[in-house]
């Protein structure tokens, strides 16, 4: 097997290297020989059973397209793709297709979802290799349908290439990623590609409460949200559980908050054009679980704390959105470093204006000192309702040790993540894992 990453190297496979974002596969040759890979395709050097290339990117491409696509031809793919809502949307129609009987994997954030086990995954969208070899093996177990975020880096990667979509969904288009897209037209522009990649009779499946919907509109489109094709209306939701109707269907879930009825939506649509029997939807929705780190509850005495994933303003806003009038909210959030400086004054203000009070601490910092990264988080506070705590996990312990009856704790940011990136290092570390320790579970 063709390999781009030395470790993932076995006896006989051949490695390519491949010049990448953060680093350079050539300096990893002598690993991959080590590890046992028979042959080398590379730019320069000078070892056994070598292959000179001039572009080993082109050549990686070539050997995909030559080699993979045919494989996978017969799979039937469904990419998601928005701001927010990529994550659990993918992680909800996984499920429901595997409730109803149809062999679906699942390919994101949270992993790689296959059979009911989980494969570590490093980007939303793999890099195009590995996002392949993923898709051979769905081909190996008899996988059918296969959903996957599709990120805007992926597609500005062309990680995704080669690929043709059945279903093509929009979820949302809000500020994030601008440090790599510099301009919202940018960013738009990438998330557009996924919608020419549609199979000729393949559908596309459009919020059409966001501002930019009509950009993604197809010749074959589906549009949802409060005035689409399927009309959401009717929501009323507690801590626990939500109840809400679809063209007048009513539908009952666990997952809570405005925005989730728009990802279950999303569910409904696909089970609707597989001919799913509706009162089999209608029980379907019921059973399914949020995805890992995404509104994670865990009950606390006579509070909740709740982990998850919004690290965007729009997301900041809607979880606490969800959750108002439900309790006192106390909010942990920061912000990651070497990503997207503009809006960390954002979250900051939403984080502030929306919650009783804030600890403002650190995500992943990365390169950057945590408690700068607060300090533009906080430039637009014009109130005292919070403090600042840069170590994460006293932040966490210091929140739950300020909860009184009917409080609510919103740990944010991190959701599924189980570490935490300190000056190049990924060092272990789970909101979850730190919440279940102190609480003694």
């Amino acid at each position: 097997m063709l390999q781009n990453d030395s470790r993932k190297v076995k006896n006989g496979d051949a490695f390519i290297a491949i010049k990448g974002i953060n680093g350079d596969g050539h300096d990893y040759i002598e690993d991959a020989i080590n590890r046992g890979a028979s042959k080398i395709i590379c730019e320069h050097g000078n070892y056994d059973n070598c292959e000179i290339v001039d572009d080993t990117n082109k050549y990686l491409r070539e050997y995909i397209k030559n080699n993979y696509v045919d494989i996978i031809k017969n799979l039937k793919l469904i990419g998601i793709t928005g701001t927010n809502g990529k994550t659990t949307t993918s992680y909800l129609i996984y499920q429901a297709m595997n409730i109803v009987g149809i062999r679906c994997a699942y390919i994101g954030t949270i992993g790689f979802y296959m059979n009911r086990k989980m494969y570590d995954n490093t980007n939303t969208t793999p890099d195009i290799l590995s996002l392949y070899h993923m898709l051979i093996e769905c081909v190996r177990n008899d996988i059918e349908y296969v959903v996957m975020e599709v990120s805007s880096q992926g597609l500005a990667y062309n990680r995704v290439e080669f690929l043709k979509y059945d279903y093509a969904v929009f979820t949302n288009l809000t500020e994030d990623h601008l440090d790599f897209h510099k301009t919202m037209d940018n960013y738009l522009e990438c998330k557009l590609k996924l919608f020419s990649m549609l199979k000729n009779n393949g559908v596309s499946i459009v919020n059409s409460d966001d501002k930019c919907y009509k950009k993604f509109i197809t010749d074959n489109c589906i549009t949802y949200g409060y005035s689409g094709d399927y009309k959401i209306s009717d929501i009323n939701y507690d801590i626990n559980k939500c109840s809400f109707k679809v063209n007048n269907i009513e539908y009952e879930s666990e997952l809570i908050g405005s925005y989730n009825i728009y990802n279950i939506c999303v569910v409904i649509i696909i089970l609707e054009l597989l001919n799913i029997d509706s009162n089999r939807i209608k029980e379907t929705i019921s059973e399914l679980d949020s995805a890992p780190g995404r509104m994670d509850k865990i009950k606390y005495n006579d509070s909740i704390i709740i982990i998850d994933y919004a690290h965007t303003p729009d997301a900041v806003e809607k979880v606490i959105d969800a959750l108002k009038d439900k309790g006192r909210i106390i909010t942990i959030i920061g912000c990651g470093g070497n990503r997207d400086k503009h809006k960390r004054k954002i979250m900051g203000k939403v984080a502030h204006t929306k919650s009783d009070y804030v600890i403002y601490t650190s995500d992943n910092p990365r390169y950057e000192d945590a408690y700068d990264i607060i300090l533009d988080m906080i430039q637009l506070l014009d109130s005292f309702n919070y403090e600042i705590e840069v170590n994460r996990k006293k932040a966490i312990i210091k929140g739950i040790q300020m909860l009184k009856k009917g409080d609510i704790l919103l740990i944010l940011g991190k959701g599924h993540e189980d570490y935490q990136e300190i000056k190049g290092v990924k060092y272990p570390f789970s909101d979850k894992l730190t919440v279940l320790e102190y609480i003694g579970e």
